[in-house]
């Protein structure tokens, strides 16, 4: 299972399994932190690192044989509202949800919580709320309700410390990062607790399974481009298709289709019709049983190294 290490046993640690210490090595959902979860496999636990001849890449990996449970966020969410004394984090998420499921109409049993709620290792104290949402039309009932309700938003000083902390970790500037959060409707702040939704595809939505298609690095580009569609930005990896592409940087190639992107700061920012800058890694894919062939553009790849980004070219704000 292609995935990436968060935690690990330590002697000491702010988190704790089963009375196991943990420590956190994924610092940031960056590049450069995934780059350095993966040395540290190829140093201590090498049989987590996988070549993938799909993707053409080396990523972290579990072997079927080393996964001894499948934990399931709808069904531990369930389990939180069933909790005869919740902890305060537990409240706050038991609230969150019940107010979103009222307001939206989606109900209860299409969430799910992930992160180190799901894992049962989380503290009250700092930990986040991670949310799923399931399917198509759930998400896009959520989006809707948190753009027309506002609920979370940040603001201020709140806002500011977001918009820098982004920065400081992606390739852009303080008036980007706030174009971005003004664009962003999955991400805000509840009874004093950071949270975010995360769209997810049902199997029957899933259109392609691994192997289908073969994917092999062209090198790095820069282009502009035309959103043609973007029913699939929401989601991880988000998915714009694109028209009207002009490289300015890079190998000059044709047939550029889609804009795919990794990084979840940049789901869901830009819509039909907009023009966006993107820098990322050209890719050349191929139909496995079509043979049909086209390129897109990937970012969030290890061999871009965080440097890679999508830019809406106007800076205005969805309602």
């Amino acid at each position: 299972m292609i995935s990436y290490v968060k935690y690990i046993p330590a002697v000491k640690g702010r988190w704790f399994y089963r009375g196991t210490p943990l420590k956190r090595v994924l610092k940031s959902y960056t590049i450069p932190s995934l780059l350095e979860t993966f040395t540290l496999l190829k140093e201590e636990y090498p049989h987590y690192m996988f070549h993938s001849e799909v993707y053409g890449i080396e990523m972290s990996a579990v072997p079927r044989d080393y996964i001894s449970k499948h934990y399931l966020p709808e069904e531990k969410l369930k389990a939180i509202f069933r909790l005869p004394k919740p902890d305060r984090l537990q409240k706050v998420i038991i609230e969150l949800v019940s107010l979103l499921s009222v307001r939206s109409g989606i109900p209860i049993s299409e969430l799910g919580i992930t992160g180190s709620v799901l894992l049962e290792i989380h503290n009250p104290e700092f930990s986040d709320i991670d949310l799923t949402v399931y399917g198509r039309e759930n998400s896009a009932l959520l989006k809707k309700t948190l753009r027309e309700e506002s609920i979370g938003r940040l603001e201020g000083k709140e806002l500011k410390d977001w918009c820098k902390r982004k920065t400081e970790r992606y390739p852009i500037t303080l008036k980007e990062a706030l174009i971005i959060y003004r664009r962003k409707w999955n991400i805000g702040k509840f009874e004093g607790v950071n949270f975010s939704l995360h769209p997810v595809k049902t199997e029957e939505e899933l259109e392609e399974k691994y192997g289908d298609k073969i994917y092999r690095a062209l090198g790095e580009v820069t282009i502009g481009a035309t959103v043609s569609e973007d029913l699939d930005s929401m989601f991880l990896p988000a998915v714009y298709k694109v028209e009207d592409v002009d490289i300015t940087r890079g190998e000059a190639i044709g047939d550029i289709k889609e804009v795919v992107s990794y990084e979840s700061l940049y789901a869901d920012i830009a819509t039909e019709g907009e023009r966006i800058k993107v820098r990322g890694k050209l890719e050349e894919v191929t139909e496995k049983k079509s043979g049909k062939v086209y390129y897109r553009v990937l970012v969030g790849s290890p061999q871009g190294k965080g440097r890679e980004y999508i830019k809406p070219i106007s800076d205005r704000v969805f309602s």
